[in-house]
């Protein structure tokens, strides 16, 4: 039964982790330097143990009382994301792009209020929340790190056009969320 358990946390893990994955993929197109792929990461590991715990404490309180639904939200963050990573795919002079602590901070939050729902439904698996909240932070710091790393390996290979399309595909998942 605990080994079901231990199971069942670490595959909500990747699932919730993939989001991050293919973000950092497209976001990895931007040529990020390793000290900021691993801050990145970091980042993206930490929101991924608060917000699941925060759902176990007042996520039943913030679904009810919030005014805006959640996906317009992260589809509005990513949206924004994607179209200056459109932009910036057609000026000439190379540019950071969202290369700041505002940026990641920023990345981090859209890719991980789904963990908030989720944790939510802890009580109904687990009641080793902050054991959960780990694994959902490790997990999703090293999806975050590969996904960041083959984005670069992508934007060596195809340059510009890896920044374009990952952008467009960025747009059209912001968008997705906004219409859900």
């Amino acid at each position: 039964m605990i080994r079901l358990k231990i199971i069942t946390i670490f595959l909500i893990a990747v699932s919730l982790s993939m989001d991050a994955f293919s973000l950092a993929l497209i976001y990895g197109t931007q040529g990020i330097a390793k000290k900021d792929k691993l801050l990145l990461s970091l980042i993206v590991g930490v929101y991924h143990f608060i917000m699941p715990l925060i759902g176990v404490i007042i996520g039943n309180l913030i679904t009810s009382k919030i005014l805006i639904n959640t996906n317009i939200l992260v589809g509005i963050i990513l949206s924004l994301i994607a179209i200056e990573m459109i932009i910036s795919s057609f000026k000439e002079k190379e540019e950071e792009f969202l290369l700041s602590i505002t940026g990641y901070l920023l990345f981090g939050l859209s890719v991980s209020i789904d963990s908030l729902t989720t944790g939510i439904g802890f009580p109904a698996i687990t009641d080793k929340y902050v054991i959960s909240a780990l694994i959902f932070s490790v997990t999703s710091l090293i999806f975050t790190f590969l996904g960041l790393n083959l984005g670069n390996i992508l934007n060596k290979k195809y340059g510009k056009v890896s920044t374009l399309i990952g952008g467009l595909i960025l747009l059209t998942i912001g968008i997705t969320y906004i219409l859900k």
